[in-house]
């Protein structure tokens, strides 16, 4: 079997945890600051595990996460 070859749009924007979840980070931060409230700026920091619907989609681009 040949190998599988890794969607490099998602190596860059996802990895995996030790226990197999999606890591990504949150959306929602890219722009618009001003709008948003400081709860909201302050609970979207660093990252987040994905839903299982989410993560099922993605683990489709990382064969070998």
């Amino acid at each position: 079997m040949p190998k599988l070859k890794t969607k490099s749009g998602a190596k860059k924007r996802f990895n995996l945890t030790s226990k197999g979840k999606v890591r990504a980070g949150q959306a929602g931060k890219q722009h618009g600051m001003i709008k948003r409230t400081n709860k909201q700026i302050r609970n979207q920091r660093g990252t987040t595990v994905l839903c299982d619907a989410d993560a099922r989609i993605v683990k489709k681009f990382l064969p070998y996460g």
